[in-house]
């Protein structure tokens, strides 16, 4: 059976008294009395969440999984050429793994890492994973690598893959985005390199009906954070006193995902708590777009070289290549 770490090491995702739950708690209650309350997006991603985005991605507005999947199937043997057979291909924000899966026959990697922070999720996905191929070998991390990258000393230093697909980097604000880029950076090693997809700009109606399905899975998804909030916090959100909003930000080319009160409520916690006013709202997500030749001069910006990219035929999405 894949083995999956809890990743704490020294990293700024524990707390002072080396409790990992109480940076968590502190993290949410400074979002949540922040003047503009906010939680960040990793809340989306308990069981229930990790699995709601699945359903997202089969959804007929949602374009990003599967034209990001066309990508690869059109360019992944351009793309394996450009890396290499046998390196250590390390997965952040794995999730059920299915991207990574789909590059095995192409890439040959000699070991799989999947890094997620939702640790039940990760073992029951890898669970099945190693079974198909026994020939690779995988390891699980537990980690909030948003908080800092840190891998266990088992993880080879040489030819070091990072895999960043699904344009999660556009959660981050862009000195963010560089931040963490420049970690990724450092990890790799000399000849190591990273693999990442960006959602690129496009026409609102598009951008708009891709956060706004018509089934209201990406509501459901939205909503559920509140549940897990309430789990990690103690907390009593009341999903149904809020509703889901998403719209696109021309002006800073992201959309934004928010909850919004219903109503006047108070929302209490252990030891605290907050009034909110009705309309009022608890930003969860921003999903920046931007233009590639943006993102590639970002990627050599924090250190990378030799950047390769790949788009789909309407420009909607790319996959960019760099090494270290």
């Amino acid at each position: 059976m894949a083995l999956v770490i809890d990743q704490r090491m020294e990293s700024n995702a524990v707390s002072e008294d080396g409790s990992a739950q109480a940076h968590a708690r502190r993290e949410l209650i400074d979002g949540l009395t922040a003047a503009n309350a906010s939680v960040s997006p990793k809340y989306f991603y308990d069981l229930l969440g990790s699995r709601l985005f699945e359903a997202i991605t089969e959804l007929p507005e949602y374009y990003p999984t599967r034209t990001e999947r066309g990508i690869f199937a059109q360019n992944g043997l351009e793309i394996a050429r450009q890396i290499g057979r046998g390196s250590t291909l390390i997965d952040l924000g794995a999730g059920n793994c299915e991207k990574a899966r789909s590059l095995f026959a192409v890439l040959q990697p000699s070991r799989y890492v999947a890094v997620d922070v939702a640790a039940e999720f990760l073992r029951i996905t890898l669970a099945s994973l190693e079974g198909a191929f026994p020939e690779i070998c995988m390891l699980g991390v537990h980690s909030d690598f948003t908080n800092g990258i840190y891998l266990p000393d088992t993880v080879p230093r040489k030819r070091r893959l990072f895999f960043y697909p699904g344009s999660s980097i556009g959660n981050f604000a862009p000195d963010a985005a560089f931040s963490l880029l420049r970690q990724i950076h450092a990890q790799c090693g000399a000849d190591g390199g990273l693999l990442i997809g960006v959602d690129l700009v496009k026409p609102e109606p598009i951008l708009h009906a891709a956060y706004n399905d018509a089934c209201g899975v990406t509501a459901a998804f939205n909503l559920n954070l509140l549940n897990h909030v309430n789990k990690v916090l103690g907390s009593d959100f009341d999903p149904a006193a809020w509703r889901h909003l998403a719209f696109y930000n021309a002006e800073q080319s992201r959309i934004e995902m928010h909850l919004e009160a219903r109503r006047a409520i108070r929302v209490t916690w252990p030891g605290g708590g907050r009034g909110f006013a009705a309309g009022e709202r608890i930003h969860t997500e921003y999903s920046h777009k931007c233009r590639v030749d943006d993102f590639g001069a970002l990627l050599l910006r924090a250190g990378f070289r030799g950047v390769r990219h790949w788009t789909d035929p309407n420009r909607w999405f790319a996959v960019l290549y760099a090494h270290a």
